[in-house]
């Protein structure tokens, strides 16, 4: 067993041997791969040590302290939050081999071809069709809400293989180049002025059976592993205390005393603590996941993210009164990463209400909290044994 004591003696080696002064970033991050320390509960030499998952602050301390680049995981938190650990769970040695490294490194960009125009509360609805053709597939369709797509190397893909069987046992999971000929993304602008997400038309794509990621037919169980894991990284990702929207309405208080009432002092303090116990509890449930098969409990850190999200952006519009309504800047772009601490107070506000949508809508995220977690009876679903072909559209 890897200890925290054995886990700093390798770190110290690595700095040693690659110091962060005078060796390339890119170097730098594929010799932490090489050495078992990017993400260390991983198994060996896919990146890890096989050690307790809590012992990664151990390894990122060190390299903090020594002044070693980061993968930049903001950038590239759909590869680390969403497709690695389905990867790690369902994917072939060849494809963990493959796909892992420059995944991790942010060499390659990794994008999630899920929500469609038809089907994205009732995901298993999707239309995407992938048709069997020689030693492949043949993949038609359209995706939308497609964070990073103009940007991805790779992306992870529902499509349906079976139509003629029940919604959720037609399906098939892909990885899909985002380069192949017949993938065209284009970009949804939104009410803060940027095109973070995309909308992707697959016309004829093709797609090498050996990029399937689990058995035909059983995309839908292997999609629950990305779609838990993309709740855990949106709802529980690891802040400092006042990290995350709590920050920067905080730090307006302490130095705008004129700005102040009564009224928002006492919302202002209900927030922080709600704030500070998400954040405890996201770190407890970071201490409790087994790599790549985490709970139902993060569709409940996500929710409490989204509707703490909103209401604290909400309060610090209030709080900044006029200034609150002004916007920094309209200008369209296609943005590398959504920075909700590093843009005005009118960004956030608008950019949160996407909080109670993107990862699962607020509703879904409920009835899977009722049903997984509290264990309350089910909703009727008539369609659950129909054929997906014969459903009403």
């Amino acid at each position: 067993m890897v200890d925290a004591a054995e886990l700093r003696r390798r770190t110290r080696e690595l700095l040693a041997a690659h110091p962060p002064a005078s060796t390339d970033r890119l170097d730098f991050l594929r010799a932490r791969f090489d050495a078992g320390l990017a993400w260390v509960h991983y198994p060996e030499g896919l990146g890890g040590l096989g050690a307790p998952r809590s012992l990664q602050a151990v390894v990122d301390a060190e390299l903090e302290a020594a002044g070693a680049p980061d993968n930049d995981p903001r950038r590239i938190g759909i590869g680390l939050g969403m497709a690695a650990p389905t990867i790690l769970r369902y994917g072939t040695e060849e494809q963990k081999r493959r796909y892992l490294r420059p995944l991790w490194t942010g060499e390659e960009v990794w994008c999630q071809l899920f929500s469609e125009p038809g089907a994205g509360s009732d995901l298993a609805a999707l239309g995407t069709r992938a048709v069997r053709e020689g030693d492949g597939w043949v993949v038609n369709g359209q995706k939308v809400w497609t964070s990073s797509a103009h940007l991805a190397r790779w992306a992870i893909l529902i499509a349906r293989t079976d139509p003629a069987v029940p919604k959720h046992r037609g399906i098939t999971y892909f990885i899909c180049d985002m380069t192949d000929p017949g993938v065209e993304v284009r970009p949804l602008r939104q009410v803060t002025g940027e095109a973070e997400f995309n909308e992707v038309f697959l016309t004829d794509v093709a797609v090498p059976d050996e990029r399937r990621l689990g058995e035909v037919g059983d995309g839908w169980r292997v999609a629950q592993t990305t779609l838990m894991n993309e709740r855990v990284s949106i709802g529980g990702m690891r802040l400092p205390r006042e990290g995350g929207m709590i920050g920067p309405v905080s730090k307006t208080w302490r130095e705008r005393p004129e700005l102040r009432t009564h009224d928002l002092h006492q919302r202002l303090l209900g927030l922080w603590v709600e704030a500070e116990v998400a954040r405890l509890t996201g770190e407890r449930l970071r201490q409790q996941l087994v790599a790549g098969q985490p709970g139902p409990e993060g569709s409940a850190m996500k929710l409490a993210f989204a509707r703490l999200n909103q209401e604290i952006s909400g309060l610090e519009v209030e709080l900044r009164g006029e200034e609150g309504l002004l916007y920094d800047d309209w200008t369209m772009r296609r943005p590398e990463l959504v920075d909700f601490t590093g843009r005005d107070a009118g960004y956030r506000y608008l950019r949160s209400k996407g909080n109670s949508i993107e990862g699962g809508t607020t509703e879904v995220l409920l009835n899977i909290v009722a049903e997984r977690v509290l264990g309350l009876p089910p909703e009727p679903r008539t369609d659950k044994d129909v054929a997906w072909k014969d459903l009403a559209r």
